[in-house]
């Protein structure tokens, strides 16, 4: 990890503010008895599962989800003996994983009839290392989980179901942050009827917008992930969270156009004589989306700055004619990301959302961590 101070850009996270949003949603969903977990997939969504994983389990956070089995063993790694949780790999029980997951107590989400029957033929203490699995249930994604003719011939085994004692079962929303399309209702009248076939175990539901769903309730637990993170899990409405993020990047240099000229790759952009460009150290290797180049913009001192020309491997280029030249100068920081340009509205410049953007953030910013309990960024 590039040292803050010699970095061309920084990025900060607000660990404090990532705690405050936990909070916002446990909250939210508290009198309906709905838990809220925690997603720390991909890294905590690029952000450290080490520290997010630390700061979530310090506001209340006891359930965590991650995408693959090292993922959990990182996490685990980090929260250590003195913070108890429930880790859940949402990838299942894959062939040649089942000594790690029993090694670091992790349980898996069980998505297909071929790994539920790789569960009940593993040694009782090793299923009992794990913890109490999950079951995975395909309601509209059409992605991972049982489809519903394997959920069906599963929920008619009464001997399968007693074997497996599921601690907890779980759908995934295809469409929650389209609050009016008709898979919502369907996903969850069709979860609701398989559930009821399994008493006594609790369900997973909602994802950050299913949280925000209204007239449906949200069963035992909900499981956000960008919301968490800063992302606003209700499009096309203010955004409910606070931002978690700020990047930061270093003017390295600004040059005056003295004739009409073209700029970077391509030469897709004119600029007028006597206009200023300002060069900042981020490109596409850092994960700064290309599709940014002559649409996208930064803020420079409270000012809106265009990107101009194709974006680099590692540099960007602004137009900074409007910025006075004792803030368009070498050293001086342009917000990509902050509180005047949400992440959102950066992913949508891009074409892309705001998953994508966290999550392919690079190695070579100097990451600040500011907040949370101590030793989080430790």
């Amino acid at each position: 990890m590039t040292e803050p101070a010699a970095a061309a850009a920084i990025l900060t996270i607000d660990l404090d503010a990532l705690a405050a949003n936990w909070r916002q949603l446990a909250d939210r969903l508290a009198p309906g008895g709905c838990e809220c977990a925690g997603v720390v997939k991909a890294d905590g969504y690029g952000l450290g599962a080490a520290p997010v994983g630390r700061t979530l389990h310090a506001a209340g956070c006891r359930t965590f989800f991650v995408a693959q089995a090292e993922e959990g063993v990182e996490l685990r790694a980090a929260l250590g003996p003195q913070r108890p949780a429930t880790v859940f790999v949402l990838a299942g029980l894959l062939p040649g994983t089942a000594d790690r997951l029993a090694a670091r107590g992790l349980a898996p989400v069980l998505s297909t009839p071929e790994q539920v029957a790789a569960w009940r033929d593993l040694p009782a203490g090793q299923r009992a290392a794990m913890g109490r699995p999950a079951l995975h249930l395909d309601t509209g994604m059409r992605r991972l989980g049982l489809t519903v003719a394997e959920a069906e011939a599963l929920l008619a085994d009464a001997a399968a179901l007693a074997d497996l004692d599921p601690a907890l079962v779980l759908t995934h929303l295809a469409c929650a942050d389209e609050p009016a399309h008709p898979l919502n209702a369907e996903q969850h009248a069709l979860f609701g009827r398989l559930r009821a076939r399994l008493p006594g175990v609790r369900a997973s539901y909602a994802n950050s917008s299913g949280i925000f769903l209204e007239g449906a309730p949200l069963f035992d637990q909900a499981r956000p992930g960008i919301a968490l993170y800063g992302g606003n899990p209700t499009p096309g409405r203010p955004n409910p969270m606070r931002p978690v993020v700020r990047l930061q990047a270093k003017v390295l240099q600004v040059r005056r156009i003295d004739a009409v000229e073209s700029v970077g790759y391509g030469a897709t952009h004119r600029m007028a004589a006597g206009s200023r460009v300002a060069t900042v150290g981020v490109g596409y290797a850092d994960g700064w989306p290309r599709a940014l180049g002559n649409r996208g913009c930064g803020v420079l001192a409270g000012r809106r700055v265009p990107i101009v020309g194709r974006v680099s491997m590692d540099l960007t280029l602004f137009d900074v004619s409007r910025s006075p030249a004792s803030e368009a100068r070498p050293g001086a920081m342009i917000d990509l990301i902050g509180p005047d340009l949400p992440i959102d509205e950066v992913a949508a410049s891009a074409g892309t959302i705001s998953y994508e953007v966290l999550t392919r953030l690079g190695r070579r910013y100097g990451r600040v961590y500011v907040g949370g309990p101590a030793g989080a960024a430790a």
